[in-house]
């Protein structure tokens, strides 16, 4: 489903990533696993298209990421592809829900749909008495999961996760992990996370090495 060849990325005189290879199947979980500067997350970044490689080609699906112009790029981004990351990036200013919501009303979706699915998602996700309150009201693990629903608004294709689990205590990244599997056995989503916690990697269908900026055996 997500097919990456080839990717080289350099920063200057630095080659950070020297040639990667990468297959992903729908429905499975892959968690990508190293030291700190093997390039695990130069790798989430550019299969994500949120930053470009300097060689080699990504596809997801049948169409090739690559060579698409920033607009093109950007729409399918929304489109196919959900994020995670460390810190929630919530918008302060909004509620959970309108938070939920922005990616499903950027994509065009009618806005009654976006927030029917969005307060659904959120009940799925164990926080429909929370849907009102803003993300400083909110725990560590509620502001996850809020951008887990975020990530997940649009039905994207694979969802990437960068360090989800890095700002929670030990009980909320075990619910985290136990929630990407329960996503996965429900709805056959796809994940693709970088992480260094052990427990989360041990649950993945498949961990991927990443050793000075290659895929180890």
């Amino acid at each position: 489903m997500l097919n990456a060849k080839g990717i080289v990325k350099r920063f200057g005189s630095l080659t950070v990533l020297k040639g990667v290879d990468l297959e992903v199947e729908t429905g499975e979980i892959v968690s990508i696993v190293g030291s700190s500067g093997a390039g695990k997350s130069t790798l989430l970044h550019i299969l994500g298209t949120l930053d470009r490689p300097d060689e080699g080609q990504i596809f997801l699906g049948n169409a090739r990421l690559d060579h698409l112009k920033p607009k093109a790029l950007a729409d399918f981004r929304n489109s196919h592809m959900g994020f995670v990351f460390q810190f929630h990036h919530l918008l302060p200013e909004f509620s959970a829900l309108e938070n939920v919501c922005i990616p499903g009303w950027l994509s065009g979706t009618k806005k009654k749909a976006v927030v029917q699915r969005a307060t659904e998602l959120l009940d799925t996700l164990g926080l429909a008495d929370r849907i009102d309150s803003k993300p400083h009201t909110l725990s560590g693990g509620e502001q996850q999961r809020v951008a887990v629903a975020r990530a997940l608004i649009n039905q994207p294709d694979v969802v990437f996760a960068d360090e989800p689990t890095g700002n929670l205590d030990s009980v909320h990244a075990r619910e985290l992990h136990e929630l990407f599997l329960g996503l996965r056995d429900q709805f056959r989503q796809t994940f693709v996370i970088v992480t260094h916690n052990e427990e989360l990697a041990r649950m993945s269908d498949r961990l991927v090495h990443m050793k000075d900026g290659l895929v180890s055996a």
